[in-house]
């Protein structure tokens, strides 16, 4: 896994937090989920969705976009080997197939996959999608002019890490063979047994080589879903998408695909946004946003409406928001130390910091409380809800700070309320209690991710946070415990700089799995192992709360992307 790529996915989490804010109440609206939630009525096919968002879609060509099926909206159009399923909560985190007839066959090994693309496959022109589409989809995303998409078949095909890309080396990858039009083969450099995860990015989307046009490919791509580009202005600031009559429901169990249109219009600031749902006015009445959460006001106006209360989808991304120690600087190179903060923290304190409990759910854990996860429950630290300050004085006096303890805490001055001012002073309070005098250090937001990132200039203990690229324990423990993650000069994410043979050891074990829900568990089991070792403090999980026009039915959030799924909603 390559940190920046990664880095974006974690920042991408963050943003979607940014309008949580403190004060929230800690009785928000009713949750709104499952497939008939919504507007009264049987969802029918017709109509335009209205999609309201802060941030434009940008370079929509599929070698560029990041996330499973690039995200909500290019899912629409792009389909891929597996696909997220596309039902709520915890069944939502189910990876299904998509283009492909299943999730693929392993070797014994789990170093070489076998696909079989569906009978019927076209793309919007009416022509075949065939098994060389989509491998010269996928070896297109390795040309430098392409940038940006997710980093993983680069680390994980052979031969993956010296390919440019069909633009200067016309031979292509030997590690992708294509023996018929139906059939496509990967040769990986190591078992991977998530390889059905990574084949939900939107890298595995088909591309015929005579319709590439580089760079430009992203104003026109070819349809493979139930949507085609109609218009595309200001790089995905204003995206207008209509039916592709070439797309066949019969191939696709996913998408539902009820509107006959969907207008995008983003630069919105948020506030606008949610008052623009909440009125439900003329378009506006079907519309939803992708990309903005309900802010504290907002929600306690909604809390106390009961018709906006009942518009409002709420859901869970895999994200876990944490205090992160550099044990090669002391005092945190003791252990009893980094105990002492473990007990003291007062978790109730930092989630009304975040936003209150509607907007944040207390973490004792470091991988997120979903099974697809292998969430396994434990608390080696416990600091109630409001801190054991008794026991972390105990420690502190066992490390040597018996009279206390003066320490700096580093935290980012964006308001994102996950690494910022109020969750440092939350805490600082709190450690108060225990005879630890905290002193904050705010850096500006690109200041503070450069100086945590790096290990020449990694504080001792700041606030960090992570969410994985997809529902699994890989994705989201291996980046911050493995030790050959450890990146010296760079962006690097293993803050606690761990490289422990066994913990190595272990996530190559789980690797090599091909049953996700054995592997699920020992990503548990791993993740309660190294806690004991408090390199991290975990502090809460966000909550999105979304809100929907009064015309909206159909409403499915999953636990894989915590947010509305625009493939499910209907109008009619």
């Amino acid at each position: 896994m390559r940190q920046p790529s990664v880095k974006s996915r974690r920042l991408a989490a963050a943003a979607a937090v940014l309008v949580v804010g403190a004060g929230a109440a800690a009785c928000g609206p009713q949750e709104s989920k499952g497939g008939s939630a919504g507007a009264a009525g049987t969802p029918h096919k017709g109509g335009t969705l209205t999609v309201l968002n802060s941030s434009p879609q940008e370079d929509f060509d599929p070698a560029r976009l990041y996330t499973s099926g690039g995200g909500n909206i290019p899912s629409l159009v792009f389909r891929t080997l597996t696909t997220r399923n596309r039902e709520d909560g915890a069944a939502g985190a189910k990876v299904v197939p998509d283009l492909a007839t299943d999730l693929g066959t392993p070797s014994k090994n789990a170093t070489v996959w076998t696909y079989t693309l569906k009978k019927g496959l076209k793309y919007e022109d009416g022509s075949p999608i065939t098994s060389a589409d989509i491998k010269y989809g996928i070896e297109r995303s390795f040309a430098a002019e392409l940038s940006g998409g997710a980093p993983y078949l680069r680390d994980w095909l052979i031969g993956g890490a010296d390919y440019e890309g069909p633009y200067k080396d016309k031979k292509g990858l030997d590690s992708i063979e294509t023996p018929d039009e139906r059939t496509i083969v990967f040769h990986l450099n190591k078992p991977e047994g998530e390889f059905p995860f990574l084949a939900t990015q939107t890298q595995t989307t088909p591309v015929p080589q005579k319709k590439d046009k580089g760079t430009k490919y992203e104003q026109h791509p070819l349809s493979s879903g139930p949507y085609k580009v109609v218009k595309n202005e200001g790089d995905g600031e204003r995206l207008v998408l209509a039916r592709n009559t070439h797309w066949s429901a019969a191939t696709d169990e996913e998408r539902k695909a009820y509107p006959d249109r969907i207008d995008v219009r983003s630069g919105l600031d948020s506030a606008v946004i949610n008052q623009r749902l909440s009125a439900s006015r003329g378009a506006d009445a079907a519309a939803v946003t992708t990309d903005t959460n309900l802010g504290p006001a907002e929600l306690a106006k909604v809390s106390g409406d009961k018709d906006l209360a009942a518009r409002v989808g709420t859901g869970h991304f895999g994200y876990t928001n944490y205090i992160a120690f550099n044990p090669k600087v002391k005092p945190f190179d003791n252990p009893k130390v980094r105990q002492a903060i473990s007990y003291a923290v007062d978790r109730s304190s930092v989630v009304n910091a975040a936003g209150g409990s509607s907007l944040a759910e207390a973490a004792t854990t470091f991988l997120p409380n979903q099974k697809s996860f292998g969430y396994t429950p434990y608390d080696h630290f416990p600091a109630g809800k409001n801190g054991n300050a008794a026991k972390a004085k105990e420690l502190l006096k066992e490390a040597g700070y018996a009279k206390g303890l003066t320490v700096t805490l580093t935290h980012s001055n964006a308001k994102d309320f996950a690494t910022s001012p109020e969750i440092a002073t939350a805490l600082q309070e709190a450690l108060k209690k225990a005879g630890i005098t905290v002193r904050l250090q705010g850096l500006e937001d690109n200041d503070y991710s450069e100086t945590v990132h790096s290990v020449k200039s990694e504080p001792g203990f700041f606030l960090s946070g992570w969410g994985a690229d997809w529902p699994s324990g890989g994705p989201f423990f291996a980046p911050i415990f493995d030790g050959r993650q450890i990146v010296k000069s760079g962006y690097n994410f293993n803050s606690a700089q761990l490289d422990d043979s066994s913990v190595n050891k272990e996530i190559d074990a789980i690797n090599k799995l091909t049953d996700l829900g054995a592997a699920a568990q020992r990503w548990g089991a791993l993740d309660k192992k190294v806690g004991e070792q408090a390199l991290t403090v975990p502090l809460f999980h966000p909550v999105y709360k979304r809100l929907y026009g009064e015309s909206v039915k159909n409403i499915v959030i999953s636990d894989w992307t915590g947010v509305l799924d625009v493939s499910q909603v209907a109008v009619k």
